[in-house]
């Protein structure tokens, strides 16, 4: 019998997320019996403490906010995804102990943006400017060969949007929030803000539309999105960028590819659907 394997997501709150969901299934169709995959409700206070009980039963973690910074200390080495913009999403713990972070949204982003057949586009809008931001700003430093235009609500935001832009070499240029609507003219627009915040837009949304990506999953449709689909636009959702950071999180952390991405991608929308 093979030894046991352990992975799980960690964050605060973690109560609603679909990580368990996703890896259980993955592991279901690879037959990795052994494996287990939880959740745990860990702020950044109690990080160090549960890094400190891990045994080797341990194969890796999914972080989410607010941890994906606040991992790095505590790490060996980290990839330079990762690095380009001080987030870890993933930690792979190796045979001989070392503990590597990487970040999964940023290809999860251009692999579901691929999906639809978003392969360059010559602009895009990002709307908002936290954590998910500046992921998105890496992911459009290989995917938009033009400017982007943030929608901020601060000169902080803007600020830091600015930096995001140096550092990833992206002409990103910043645009106050009350001029959104202006973004939805644009061949791409990534949502990046808390539910219901972009609700206001979806009367604006042109005769004519690009691709949308909005990355809420829950609730599903968003008002932006919904309208955006009834003007014949594509849309990539939150759940397409779950899942697909989830296959490379699976893959890192079991040495199996590929991650059964139909049957990851199924069992999500069910769960959402039993919501």
């Amino acid at each position: 019998m093979s030894a046991r394997r352990r992975a799980a997501v960690l964050g605060s709150p973690i109560a609603h997320s679909l990580s368990p969901v996703l890896h259980r299934a993955a592991y279901g169709e690879l037959g990795l019996g052994h494996w287990s995959y939880d959740r745990f409700e860990v702020d950044e206070a109690g990080l160090p403490g549960f890094f400190a009980g891990l045994d080797d039963s341990w194969a890796g973690l999914s972080l989410t906010m607010p941890l994906k910074r606040a991992v790095i200390p505590l790490l060996d080495e980290v990839t330079d995804t990762a690095a380009s913009v001080e987030a870890v999403n993933t930690v792979v713990f190796g045979d001989d102990g070392r503990r590597t972070g990487d970040n999964t949204d940023i290809p999860g982003m251009i692999t579901a943006l691929r999906e639809r057949g978003v392969e360059r586009v010559e602009s895009a809008a990002i709307l908002g400017a936290g954590a998910t931001a500046s992921s998105a700003v890496a992911a459009l430093a290989r995917v938009c060969t033009g400017p982007v235009t943030a929608y901020v609500r601060s000169e902080a935001r803007a600020d830091e949007m600015r930096g995001w832009g140096e550092r990833l070499g992206v002409d990103v240029r910043i645009a106050r929030w009350e001029t959104a609507e202006q973004a939805l003219r644009a061949p791409l627009v990534i949502a990046t803000t808390p539910a219901g915040t972009t609700d206001g837009l979806a009367a604006a949304v042109p005769d004519t539309v690009g691709t949308l990506f909005d990355v809420l999953y829950e609730p599903w449709p968003t008002t932006l999105a919904a309208a955006w689909s009834a003007r014949g636009g594509a849309v990539v959702s939150g759940l397409d960028l779950l899942v697909h950071q989830a296959v490379q999180q699976v893959e890192q952390m079991t040495g199996r590819s590929p991650a059964p991405l139909a049957a990851m991608r199924k069992a999500g929308e069910q769960a959402l659907e039993a919501h």
